[in-house]
């Protein structure tokens, strides 16, 4: 059994093709990520990757829809989406496929 502590990874990323991960695959990455109200992430978009968001707990909106507790968001390659919270505490579940390092990019 290998453990690690969610603390000790880059921004939430636990699963991906990079280091620190509890697994290295080239096939997906995930986070658990937690905000805080007012927390944002600038528009981007993946080339490449497929990117899923799960609000598994709180509020927010992506390119101005609003999102809650058990909302799935699904962001096609191509499709810039930002990321604003509206609620303390707020965690979210990302899965992004493949896992690629040079694939994000901002939007203007």
């Amino acid at each position: 059994m290998k453990t690690a502590k969610l603390s000790d990874m880059v921004k939430g990323w636990f699963i991906g093709d990079f280091s620190p991960s509890i697994v290295r695959a080239e096939s997906a990455e995930a986070a658990v990520k937690s905000y805080n109200k007012g927390d944002y992430e600038k528009k981007h978009y993946h080339k490449i990757a497929v990117e899923i968001t799960v609000i598994a707990k709180g509020k927010a909106s992506m390119n101005g829809a609003e999102y809650g507790t058990g909302d799935i968001i699904l962001i096609e390659p191509g499709e810039a989406a930002d990321f604003e919270c509206h609620e303390d505490g707020t965690l979210t579940m990302v899965v992004k496929m493949p896992s690629l390092a040079d694939d994000k990019y901002e939007a203007l």
